[in-house]
């Protein structure tokens, strides 16, 4: 990209109408999600200039089961956010196939009548084989947004059950949507991701309202198990600190979400006076450098000159049968870390270790 190009974009980025922003927005998440030596320089150099543009907007990660009504319910409160005088970005994960690699990214069809609306903007990312229910760009996303004046950032995940966490390292508040009769107590109770959310929602309690009732019981009961969930009426509740909430919600009928969005309004309130939320978004920086420093080391270990001598020949030995597996990742480590990489000239294109016919 030529400095007028990347200039261009940034401009428009910042400054463009909203026809231009949506698309410098689109092409600097695509550059951001490239792989190309070259787009990655771009896209870092991108962000640098960005960054002093962003983080005054409110980061909400909400996640659940498949099924359970996410994009509707994002759809409600993003509508409802807009009437308020928000402007609200949308990053929507899918799921990739382990077969085929390919994505449908249908999220933002679910979204009728918020993605057209010129106060909002939905960017549908594949998953690409990230644990975690999220893209591996989706930190990087969410800055070009806020970065475009959005003052409220959703990042919608997969939707892959209790060990989608991912999401609640990169956003300010974790909600976890939760479906009448999905569980009993002992499943309100197991750790994993319910101890991570800071919003419990019970969506879909038109359906069933007896079960909605009950599931709030439960799964309130299990956070005051957890130590999650503090009680007025006890010595160990703090007026200073948040506790986490169970709420019902019908995003279909649209009721629940001003009620939904208080409770949100409560928490920024409350951990924005007691400085949690800025100590949540400094440990969030950091396990983001660590993040991309853990991906740096497994490109460069793909890419090593001796990595590529060896691999081929350890591995058939150990489809054979012939070498323990963690005997050849030992050796392959040692050939990376003895032999330095060459100096200069073109960077190989990195093997794939995540094939599975490998």
């Amino acid at each position: 990209m030529s400095a007028l190009q990347a200039s261009r974009l940034l401009a428009d980025v910042l400054h463009g109408t909203p026809p231009q922003q949506r698309r410098a927005m689109a092409k600097a998440i695509t550059l951001l999600e490239s792989t190309r030596p070259d787009h990655r320089r771009d896209a870092d150099a991108l962000l640098n200039a960005l960054l002093p543009h962003t983080g005054q907007a409110f980061r909400l990660g909400i996640s659940g089961v498949p099924g359970v009504g996410k994009s509707t319910f994002i759809e409600a409160l993003g509508l409802y956010l807009i009437g308020q005088g928000h402007r609200v970005a949308v990053l929507a994960v899918d799921p990739s196939s382990s077969v085929s690699g390919g994505s449908i990214l249908g999220d933002k069809t679910r979204m009728e009548k918020l993605s057209v609306h010129e106060r909002a903007y939905i960017r549908p990312s594949p998953s690409s084989g990230n644990l975690g229910g999220v893209a591996a760009k989706t930190r990087e996303a969410m800055l070009v947004c806020e970065a475009a004046g959005y003052d409220i950032v959703i990042v919608e995940t997969v939707g892959v059950g209790q060990s989608e966490t991912a999401v609640a390292d990169m956003t300010d508040m974790f909600c976890v949507l939760q479906l009448p009769n999905a569980g009993d107590d002992l499943q309100a109770i197991k750790k994993g991701i319910m101890e991570l959310a800071d919003l419990v929602v019970i969506n879909k309690a038109d359906l069933d309202p007896d079960a909605a009732t009950r599931a709030q019981a439960q799964i309130t009961s299990a956070l005051r198990l957890l130590g999650l969930h503090g009680r007025p009426d006890t010595a160990h509740h703090d007026d200073t600190l948040w506790h986490p909430r169970v709420i019902q919600l019908s995003a279909l009928q649209g009721r629940g979400v001003d009620a939904f969005w208080q409770a949100v309004s409560d928490y920024r309130r409350l951990q924005t006076a007691n400085g949690r939320l800025a100590a949540r978004r400094q440990r969030q920086a950091r396990a983001w450098m660590w993040d991309r420093i853990d991906s740096g080391l497994r490109e460069a270990f793909a890419q090593h000159p001796a990595v590529r001598q060896r691999l081929p020949a350890l591995l058939d030995a150990v489809l054979a049968g012939q070498v323990v597996a963690s005997a050849a990742a030992r050796e392959l480590l040692g050939a990376f870390l003895s032999a330095p990489p060459p100096a200069g000239g073109d960077v190989p294109e990195p093997l794939c270790l995540n094939d599975r016919s490998l």
